[in-house]
């Protein structure tokens, strides 16, 4: 049954911040949009939230309409509501953020995005609203939960050599680590599975692939285990 209210209600958005691996770099992906306010500007994916819909129904929505990207962990990060965000009107949004495999999506600009392009994080544009703050919120909250949930793996291929999951970290933590420390921690955790693959097509002597062991992972959290770098 309609019901109309007698005060004036904000406007509810949904804005997404997504992080990708690309060699040497942590990437976050962004649109370029089609209509004002800030029109051409680049932006996070988002949107408005349609009543009929959750607000992780309405995240992965747009995210999909607007990048084209699809099944990727995503998780809800914080809501920013300044009164003066948006200027169309009072707008709260509701931020996540997600880890995508770049190989595993061809982005593609649709419904209110003119382009969508992966950007390194030193090297964004300027943004519209608020967006700029909302990728430094994901950041902390990327760095601080990479060293207690292996959500990197996320941003892995499905195999990896243990230099390349060394680099995930220290591109994400932004500082160096011990090479020597970093893999007598990794492999005594003994939720990597050595697989009989290594590097393709490099110069230098090649690695051995290796995969997380998700399964493995759940069944011990469930039994109390703490991941921790």
């Amino acid at each position: 049954m309609p019901f109309t209210y007698e005060y004036p209600r904000a406007a509810l958005t949904v804005d997404c911040v997504v992080f990708g691996l690309d060699v040497d770099d942590l990437k976050v992906l962004l649109i370029q949009r089609k209509l004002d306010p800030h029109q051409h500007q680049w932006a996070l994916p988002g949107g408005f939230v349609r009543v009929d819909e959750t607000l992780d129904e309405a995240a992965r929505r747009e995210l999909a309409e607007e990048s084209g990207i699809t099944d990727v962990y995503l998780e809800q990060l914080y809501t920013f509501g300044d009164l003066e965000r948006d200027p169309r009107e009072r707008v709260v949004t509701v931020a996540y953020y997600a880890l995508a495999k770049l190989s595993d999506h061809r982005i593609r600009a649709a419904t209110d995005a003119e382009r969508v392009a992966w950007f390194t994080l030193d090297d964004l544009p300027r943004l519209a609203f608020d967006h700029a703050k909302i990728i430094e919120r994901a950041l902390d909250r990327l760095r601080g939960k990479v060293r207690y949930a292996p959500i990197g793996f996320e941003l892995l291929p499905p195999r990896f050599t243990l230099t390349q999951l060394q680099r995930l970290y220290e591109l994400v933590l932004m500082q160096p680590i011990d090479k020597r420390n970093f893999r007598k921690k990794i492999l005594s955790m003994d939720l990597l599975i050595e697989t009989d693959e290594v590097e393709q097509g490099v110069r230098h002597r090649a690695a051995r692939l290796y995969k997380f062991d998700r399964k493995k992972y759940e069944k011990l959290t469930r039994q109390g285990f703490s991941f921790a770098i």
